[in-house]
């Protein structure tokens, strides 16, 4: 056993890493998060495979937003990419990520500690895909965050969101004979005596979309089609049931 897996073994992770030894970290919440996990790569696979073919063509680049320890950069290069920029806004996530990656070999991904509201975009250049997993649910500006997404994307956008309950219907807005109507709701979450938490937000306002809110943002962005992914028979329950999502939007 190498002395870098010796650290990764010292500690619990987030996600359930298995080490080139075999040897499976222990996870936090004694894995009770696991499902999430694999449900959420399940999903990243076969969207993957429907949008690049099931062997990738060479040279694709990836982003990660809010990569964390760097679950699913690893899982891009183990399908192919050529390349995977992960970006967290605390530099743990960043340290961690660095570290897991070093151990697992993948040496074609590199980690930037930065808030994706702050991303330079117009220098970054573009990406063949963009994953948004677990992030703008714990934003206070997710239309922002979706926006920057939408700038660095030249193929595919996946993005997987809790959802909150939907509000339709028409309002008036700002007289009685001028009535717009309703394209979705945002539910408010208050994490703001947990910003200090892991995995939590940072600001701690956030305003979690419905899943039509979540589509029409996307299109509004620039995103030519947006399509909600189907879930795994076996997935984790709020996927099965529809309190969370995964859709794909493409350039």
């Amino acid at each position: 056993m190498s002395d870098l897996e010796a650290q990764c073994l010292a500690r619990p992770w987030f996600y359930p890493f298995v080490l080139p030894s075999g040897q499976r970290v222990a996870s936090d919440h004694d894995g009770l998060l696991d499902g999430i996990h694999h449900t959420r790569s399940s999903m990243l696979r076969a969207a993957v495979a429907a949008q690049f073919g099931a062997t990738l063509p060479p040279g694709l680049q990836a982003i990660d937003l809010a990569s964390h320890q760097g679950w699913f950069s690893a899982q891009l290069l183990d399908l192919g990419f050529a390349g995977v920029l992960g970006i967290d806004a605390r530099q743990q996530h960043v340290d961690d990520a660095r570290l897991m990656l070093h151990t697992l070999g993948r040496t074609q991904a590199r980690f930037e500690q930065a808030d994706v509201h702050a991303l330079a975009t117009d220098v970054m250049g573009e990406f063949d895909l963009v994953l948004c997993l677990g992030l703008i649910y714990h934003l206070e500006n997710p239309v922002g965050a979706l926006r920057q997404a939408r700038r660095l994307c030249r193929g595919m956008c996946l993005i997987e969101t809790q959802i909150a309950p939907g509000q339709n219907g028409w309002m008036d807005f700002g007289h009685h004979q001028y009535v717009r109507p309703i394209q979705g709701s945002f539910a408010i979450i208050d994490e703001t005596e947990e910003t200090h938490g892991p995995e939590t937000s940072t600001l701690g306002i956030c305003l979690v979309p419905s899943l039509d809110a979540l589509l029409w943002i996307l299109r509004k962005v620039g995103f030519a089609r947006v399509e909600v992914l189907p879930v795994p028979e076996d997935g984790y329950e709020q996927l099965v049931h529809h309190k969370r999502v995964m859709v794909a939007a493409y350039v």
